[in-house]
């Protein structure tokens, strides 16, 4: 579904788990999100996995490609520059994998997601 928004569930009570979900709005583009957050939290690897998933419904790093996902897809519609730098803006290297990774998530390549959504120039500023 292209036009889903991917919303996260924060009133699960589990206070590393939002700490670390709060983190990620900001820095979801960090390279290693998902071992800075084990970091942060504190807890071993394993329980911060286990715990992020039981909150939230999600792995840590298919959250963090949701993420990653919902920022490319803003930028599709409200912009013009090209694919690669927008893979790069949401922490992907690899524009190929991010093609991949988009398409599997969206249903759609982000060229057609951008020309089946983009906001018209006058709305985009």
């Amino acid at each position: 579904m292209p036009y889903a928004v991917f919303q996260a569930d924060k009133s699960h009570g589990d206070g590393d788990v939002l700490a670390s979900q709060e983190w990620l709005i900001e820095h979801f583009a960090v390279s290693s999100p998902v071992e800075e957050m084990v970091r942060r939290s504190g807890l071993s690897e394993r329980t911060f996995k286990r715990r992020f998933r039981k909150a939230t419904g999600h792995s840590p790093l298919s959250y963090v490609q949701h993420l990653r996902v919902e920022e490319a897809k803003r930028q599709l519609e409200r912009g013009d520059q090209p694919i690669e730098e927008i893979a790069w803006s949401v922490g992907y290297e690899d524009p190929s994998f991010f093609r991949r990774l988009f398409k599997r998530l969206v249903g759609l390549t982000p060229g057609v997601y951008r020309r089946k959504f983009q906001l018209p120039a006058i709305a985009r500023g």
